[in-house]
């Protein structure tokens, strides 16, 4: 479909389930309980896609607490207990952060539970997001292999089969979150590339990476600011991205100061734009995501054009959230009219 729809991930979870508005929330509920309420705040993470017509949807990340420490803090060599403060993101802001402390081994399935539940609860093709090996490796305290890249090629391992058994399930499309690639662009050059493709070549389904610079809390958003008239990252970046296996590059556009030309450095890549600015709590109209596909029609064929948000929406407030995916779903449609 021209400028299909879908969002970067998560949306807000209900304050009945965990601590609304922040990244790191507090379960508000345990055991069996708390597996239920996960599975009704994914049945509305799904309803409120499906009213606002996107079209491939995600569970919202509704049973994880964080993107990175949901997948991570379950593989074995990694413990969660054992926590340490450190800054991540080159240092723009601070995280108490498990650690690694052996090998990294994937002894289980992690999130089939989760999305198997998804996939009984939509017929829509379904999205699984997780983290990239360097933003795990990012996110975590390192006690164990010394090297960045070495740690990073063990969660890529563990990665690759936890999305072949996610494949089996049903997914259609994997997306793998890479913050992390728009700070460290040598890393990225050096083995970045190296392991996001250990993760995804082959694979039975599309795949998507997704760079962005980040939720829009406090840290990022006075990053963000200090960053100049031109945002230039992405065309450090984007050569090394064309080059990699994935399908397709998920960026931020609206709202940023993103040079629209950097759209040209993808190669032959399909990219989700980011039509939706996650930043602000200000409601995008249908002609304001209008305008962002009109500008990235300019530099991209329709045919390669996807629509998505900048980032995930879980720290936002839940209905503010919403409201931005009804403009998503309804800018699209009004660009296919006017295409």
């Amino acid at each position: 479909m021209r400028f299909s729809t879908t969002i970067a991930g998560s949306l807000p979870k209900p304050d009945w389930l965990a601590d609304p508005e922040t990244l790191w929330p507090s379960w508000h509920l345990g055991g069996d309980a708390l597996h239920g309420a996960q599975a009704d705040a994914t049945r509305i993470a799904l309803f409120e896609q499906q009213r606002a017509r996107i079209d491939v949807v995600t569970d919202g990340e509704q049973s994880r607490r964080h993107f990175v420490h949901g997948f991570a803090c379950a593989l074995d060599g990694v413990d969660a207990t054992k926590v340490e403060r450190r800054g991540i993101r080159a240092d723009r802001y601070e995280a108490d952060c498990p650690t690694i402390v052996g090998p990294v081994r994937r002894a289980a399935a992690i999130h089939a539970g989760e999305i198997r539940f998804a996939r009984s609860a939509t017929s829509q093709r379904l999205k699984v997001t997780l983290p990239g090996p360097m933003t795990i490796v990012d996110t975590l305290v390192d006690h164990h292999y010394g090297s960045r890249a070495k740690a990073a090629l063990a969660f890529a391992h563990a990665l690759r089969a936890e999305i072949e058994e996610l494949v089996a399930i049903g997914v259609d499309v994997v997306q793998i979150d890479e913050p992390a690639f728009n700070v460290y662009f040598d890393e990225v050059d050096a083995w970045g590339i190296d392991a996001l493709d250990t993760v995804v070549d082959g694979v039975g389904c599309e795949t998507v990476v997704h760079v962005c610079y980040g939720y829009g809390v406090p840290a990022n958003v006075a990053w963000k600011a200090s960053l100049g008239g031109a945002w230039d990252q992405y065309a450090r970046l984007f050569p090394m991205l064309a080059r990699s296996g994935v399908h397709t590059v998920s960026m931020e556009l609206a709202g940023s100061r993103v040079p629209p030309p950097v759209l040209d450095l993808l190669g032959e890549k399909n990219v989700a734009i980011g039509v939706i600015d996650v930043a602000t709590n200000d409601i995008e109209t249908a002609e304001d995501v209008c305008a962002t596909i009109e500008l990235a029609r300019r530099y991209l064929p329709d045919e390669r054009i996807h629509c998505s948000t900048n980032c995930g929406m879980a720290p936002m407030p839940r209905e503010v959230a919403y409201a931005k995916l009804r403009a998503l779903g309804a800018g699209a449609a009004l660009a296919r009219e006017r295409a």
